[in-house]
C-alpha cells in the first residue's frame, strides 16, 4: 500500500437507475475502473438478439470489476440505442457526447449515468446550460474530457508560443471548463486530463490535483496496442494512484474492453487500491514446457478473474516452476508427458491424462470455492 495520503476530492454519484449498480466516485470511495465500448450500437433499436448480446456482454465486464462503461454516441440512433441499453445495463452506462448538445439532451431521455462533453466544443453557453439544467433535474453527472487534441484555440497559441507546456495547458482548459459548469451552479462534475504520453499526464494529474477538488479520471489517451499500451499506461497510472491521486481509471487500449478492464484491475491491485479477488501466477513457459500454459491461459483467463472468490491460482508449464515455485497457490495445475497434474498449497492432489485437465481443474476450483 502508497504511503501517500489520498489527495481528497468531492463525491459524485452516477448510476442507481433501472438495473444499474450506483457508483460513487471520489470523497474517498474505492477507485472504479472504467472501459469503452470499441463498436456501433444501433443494431439494438431492431435486433433483439444485438441488444441480449451487448447486456450479456456488460455483465461479463461487471463480473471482471469493470464498474462504468461508456458509449460513442455520434448520432440519434445511438442516441437512441444507448437509452435502450441504458435500460438493462447492469453497469452505470456514459454516453460519449462531442459538437452536438441535442445528442446529451436524447441520452438524458433514458437512463443514462454520466454525460462526457467538453462545455467548449458544444457551442454557445446557452447550449451548455441546456445540458446541464437537464443533468440536474436527472441528477446526472457530467464529466469534463480534456485531452491534447481538444486544446482551445487561444490556449493552443499560447502552447506554441512557449508560454504554456501541455500539461499547464491541460489543466488551464480542464478548468475553465469546469468554471462555465460552475457558473451555472453545476458541480456534479468529474474532470478527465490525458495526454498520449505518460509524463505529461502525470504531471498535468499532479498540478489540477494540487487546484481543484473535482474527482479525477486517470488514464494515458491513445496509450497504444496490449503491450505498448498496458506498459505505457501502468508506469502512469501507478505512480498517481500511489500519490494518492485518481478516483477513477481507464486503460486506453487499441485492444478489447475485457483486456481494458484485466489491464487495469492489475494496476489497482498492484497499486495497493484492491484487495481480494482471483490473482493469477503462470510461467512464461520455455523449453523445458510439459503443459500448455499458454493455450489454458487463453481459455480460463477471463473466467478466473470473473470468480467471487478470494485465491491465487498458479499455471506453471513444468514440474521445476510447479507446484514447487508455486507453492503458495491456493490451486494450481501443470503436467508433463500427456500428464496434467492438479495441486493445492504445493500438494498433489490429481493426477490425470492430460486430454481431461480441463474438467479435472474445473472439479477441484469448484470444490475450492463452494
Amino acid at each position: 500500500m502508497s504511503e501517500h495520503k489520498a489527495v481528497r476530492t468531492r463525491r459524485v454519484s452516477l448510476g442507481g437507475a433501472g438495473k444499474n449498480r450506483r457508483i460513487d466516485i471520489g470523497g474517498g470511495a474505492p477507485v472504479s475502473l472504467q472501459t469503452m465500448w470499441k463498436e456501433g450500437i444501433v443494431p439494438v433499436l431492431t435486433d433483439q438478439a444485438a441488444l441480449t448480446a451487448v447486456l450479456a456482454r456488460i455483465d461479463s465486464l461487471a463480473q471482471l470489476g469493470c464498474g462504468v462503461v461508456r458509449f460513442a454516441v455520434p448520432d440519434m440512433p445511438s442516441a437512441d440505442a444507448l437509452n435502450k441499453i441504458a435500460g438493462g445495463s447492469s453497469l452505470p452506462v456514459v454516453a460519449d457526447i462531442h459538437f452536438d448538445y441535442r445528442l446529451a439532451l436524447r441520452c438524458l431521455e433514458g437512463d443514462v449515468a454520466k454525460i462526457r462533453i467538453n462545455p467548449g466544443n458544444i457551442g454557445s453557453a446557452e447550449r451548455v446550460r441546456a445540458v446541464a439544467e437537464r443533468c440536474r433535474e436527472k441528477g446526472v453527472p457530467i464529466r469534463i474530457g480534456v485531452n491534447t487534441g481538444s486544446l482551445p484555440a487561444d490556449v493552443a497559441v499560447r502552447v506554441q508560443g512557449g508560454d504554456l507546456d501541455r500539461a499547464e495547458a491541460l489543466v488551464e482548459t480542464a478548468l475553465r471548463e469546469a468554471a462555465a459548469l460552475d457558473a451555472l451552479n453545476f458541480q456534479e462534475i468529474i474532470v478527465s486530463i490525458k495526454a498520449s504520453g505518460g509524463e505529461e499526464t502525470v504531471r498535468a494529474a499532479r498540478l489540477f490535483s494540487s487546484r481543484s477538488d473535482i474527482p479525477l479520471h486517470i488514464g494515458v489517451t491513445e496509450a497504444g496496442p496490449l503491450i505498448g499500451g498496458i506498459v505505457r499506461s501502468t508506469w502512469a497510472i501507478c505512480t498517481l494512484l500511489n500519490e494518492g491521486i485518481g478516483d477513477t481509471v481507464r486503460v486506453s487500449l487499441s485492444s478489447s474492453p475485457e483486456n481494458e478492464v484485466i489491464a487495469g484491475r492489475a494496476m489497482l491491485q498492484e497499486a495497493g487500491k484492491r484487495t481480494g479477488g482471483v490473482t493469477l501466477v503462470s510461467c512464461p513457459r520455455c523449453g523445458r514446457e510439459g503443459f500448455d500454459v499458454h493455450g489454458f491461459m487463453e481459455r480460463w483467463e477471463r473466467r478466473l478473474y470473473g470468480l467471487k472468490a478470494d485465491i491465487t491460482v498458479a499455471v506453471m508449464g513444468c514440474p521445476v516452476n510447479g507446484p514447487g515455485e508455486a507453492k503458495h497457490a491456493d490451486i494450481g495445475i501443470t503436467g508433463g508427458g500427456g500428464t496434467a497434474v492438479i495441486f493445492r498449497h504445493g500438494a498433489v492432489v490429481k493426477r490425470v491424462p492430460a486430454a481431461e485437465a480441463d474438467q479435472a481443474f474445473a472439479e477441484a476450483l469448484d470444490a475450492l470455492i463452494v
